[in-house]
């Protein structure tokens, strides 16, 4: 898009609906687990350390999106109930990096476990076959999106 003029009347409808949709699904999702459960940026940076592998808590505030400050604040939390690890950066020992533990897998095995098994009892509900394989051709599109935002 070129950043001078607005975007096409079709793209923003279509970011309109998209941002109450995913919302709407997101905190569903959330609604499911329980109360003092891990909240989305804990599980946001759980599941990208998990991913990735070790990341330092800068580079993890940069690919979250997030201030340096709110990214100790969730570490500190994840660190406390023992689903990461902080060690010394064997490239620099002066710089810190974070590992996810076998409870912070277990964790993320666990809340993946149940949301996925709640999203595909739902999808099987609503949507014919037909219609759950429109709805696989357009996750492509979905993931570009996520990247591009």
């Amino acid at each position: 898009m070129d950043e001078t003029r607005p975007p096409a009347e079709d793209a923003v409808e279509a970011g309109a609906a998209l941002r109450l949709v995913v919302g709407r699904i997101a905190r569903r999702v959330r609604q499911a687990h329980t109360v003092g459960d891990l909240t989305h940026s804990e599980v946001s940076v759980l599941a990208r350390l998990e991913r990735d592998g070790a990341a330092s808590p800068g580079s993890l505030a940069d690919l979250e999106r997030v201030r340096p400050q709110a990214m100790a604040t969730t570490l500190a939390a994840l660190e406390e109930r023992g689903l990461v690890q902080r060690r010394p950066d064997a490239s620099d020992g002066r710089r810190s990096v974070l590992t996810v533990t076998e409870a912070g897998r277990q964790m993320l095995t666990d809340r993946a476990s149940e949301s996925v098994q709640r999203l595909a009892g739902a999808i099987e509900q609503e949507f014919n076959p037909t219609e759950r394989q429109e709805l696989l051709q357009l996750l492509p599109l979905l993931h570009r999106l996520a990247e591009r935002l």
